[in-house]
């Protein structure tokens, strides 16, 4: 729900951004039809100019961000959305001024425009605070502060409504400042020398520093040196050209960093899934044997992983494993974890020996201190005696042919990775056509509502019992689906991998 919202008040700024600019072209051009609008802002002609282009730029920058991802995205998007709300009060205040009929509406764009002013000086700090990162005593003090000093500022230019506190429209329709009308600036200022102690202060490369700087100094030297002259208009303008420098310097150096990321994240992530036996293998000498997997990752690459391969004519080895932690490290454990315990697989007698050994050799040089949880069976398909052996992992459950659902409580020993010299204990399961053994990971008893209640083993049990009839492969589908409605509205918060064994009737 909160992504859909995100993305709908984005969707929503760059509709407002695109009306914003379609809105001033259409005004412009209308001041300049008509002879009289055009004698009442003949002295105004460059700030029209740079309302009109102002707007459209703002509009195709919107865009422009609309795919970016990352902090400071979001205050961005409303900083650039304040600016396209400026031009266009603006251009209407310019529209206005100098008709005695239209005095109420210069006054309420006059005030409007305060009031984006404040609004972009706010989603400015917000901006630099996530992208530049600040840190310390004095930016505590500023996100303590800064929303009091932003009221106590709305109060102060909202006085004006009842009381020409700081400025007044006269009988003429003119802007007039009053004596009082530094305090207007108290807000202004405050916020932008302390912001820009801030930026100086950040550990974030220079040319980062740079183009958050511009939106504070290129306003102030426009205001000294045609401020007076040209009025507000080319103040926008010079906001919207530090967006622009800040959104090529800061977004596109950041989106390169972003894609090569994400490029290595896709190789590693085609690398894990290759690792990984097809989720639904054939085993032509064991036609009474169905075996079937499914592994949904919480991030690009996870730490679980599963796997299943024959021994020798009459057995087959399957398991599966939870890796401590996400991502890469995770991946990169998991990848060492597979590949030994397949080689003991093959050269030990028993599951007990395969986890004792793979255990010792995950032990040495662990100085990050990973480990994995695991389950590993061996099924003789002649006598379907299952031998197994489990290290510290979910306990699996069983379904046998007209029976309830129960699970298999017997843990034979530590986590894999935990202690070197731990020796690992196995059990006996004799099977029968019509059972079927279900190997899974906690992200699947552990997913959470939006309520933090756990989906559980007693559900789970109740899913397989009511999939008794159908395939492997549907039944895995089945809990991953009922998995998935438990926690909509929750992100997946791990992985969630499973494997089924079915002894076919």
């Amino acid at each position: 729900m909160i992504q859909k919202l995100k993305k709908r008040s984005a969707l929503l700024g760059l509709i407002f951004t695109v009306a914003a600019g379609l809105f001033t072209v259409a005004m412009t051009y209308v001041a300049y039809v008509d002879r009289q609008a055009y004698a009442r802002m003949q002295t105004f002609l460059f700030d029209c100019g740079i309302d009109t282009i102002g707007a459209l730029v703002a509009a195709g920058l919107y865009y422009g961000c609309m795919r970016q991802q990352g902090e400071g995205t979001n205050a961005f998007r409303t900083l650039n959305v304040s600016v396209s709300a400026g031009f266009i009060v603006n251009f209407l205040f310019y529209f206005t001024t100098g008709v005695p009929a239209w005095n109420d509406f210069t006054f309420t764009f006059a005030l409007l425009s305060k009031l984006i002013d404040l609004v972009m000086i706010y989603c400015f700090y917000h901006y630099v605070r996530r992208t530049l990162g600040f840190e310390g005593k004095l930016a505590a003090w500023m996100e303590r502060c800064i929303p009091y000093l932003l009221a106590l500022e709305s109060l102060v230019i909202l006085s004006n409504i009842f009381y020409p506190t700081t400025f007044l429209i006269d009988a003429a329709g003119m802007y007039q400042a009053t004596g009082a009308s530094t305090l207007e600036d108290i807000y202004l200022i405050a916020v932008s020398l302390v912001t820009t102690i801030l930026i100086l202060r950040s550990k974030r490369p220079q040319n980062q520093k740079v183009a958050g700087l511009t939106f504070i100094f290129l306003p102030l030297v426009n205001y000294v040196m045609v401020g007076g002259t040209f009025g507000n208009a080319s103040q926008y303008g010079m906001i919207l050209v530090s967006l622009i420098v800040m959104y090529c310097i800061i977004f596109n150096e950041k989106s390169s960093k972003l894609m090569a990321t994400e490029t290595e994240l896709n190789m590693a992530t085609r690398i894990q899934l290759d690792a990984l036996p097809p989720a639904a293998p054939e085993f032509p000498e064991h036609p009474n044997v169905n075996l079937r997997a499914s592994m949904n990752t919480a991030k690009e690459v996870g730490g679980d992983f599963y796997d299943y391969f024959p021994i020798d004519d009459d057995r087959i080895c399957f398991l599966i494993a939870d890796v401590s932690g996400k991502g890469t490290p995770a991946a990169l454990f998991m990848m060492t974890s597979k590949t030994m315990i397949k080689d003991y697989a093959l050269t030990q007698d028993s599951t007990s020996a395969i986890f004792t050994a793979v255990n010792a050799r995950l032990c040495e040089n662990n100085e990050a201190g990973m480990f994995a949880t695991a389950w590993i069976g061996i099924l003789d398909t002649r006598t379907m005696t299952l031998q197994y052996t489990n290290a510290g992992h979910n306990y699996p459950m069983l379904l046998r042919k007209g029976q309830p659902c129960e699970d298999l409580r017997k843990v034979h020993g530590l986590f894999l990775g935990g202690m070197e010299f731990t020796r690992y204990r196995q059990g006996e399961l004799q099977l029968a056509p019509g059972d079927r053994l279900l190997l899974y990971t906690d992200g699947v008893v552990e997913a959470h509502d939006p309520k933090n209640e756990l989906y559980g083993e007693d559900r789970l049990k109740s899913v397989l019992e009511s999939t008794r009839e159908l395939p492997g492969e549907q039944v895995l589908a089945r809990v991953f689906e009922d998995v998935s409605v438990y926690a909509t509205g929750v992100p997946q918060f791990d992985d969630i991998t499973m494997v089924v064994l079915t002894i076919k009737e």
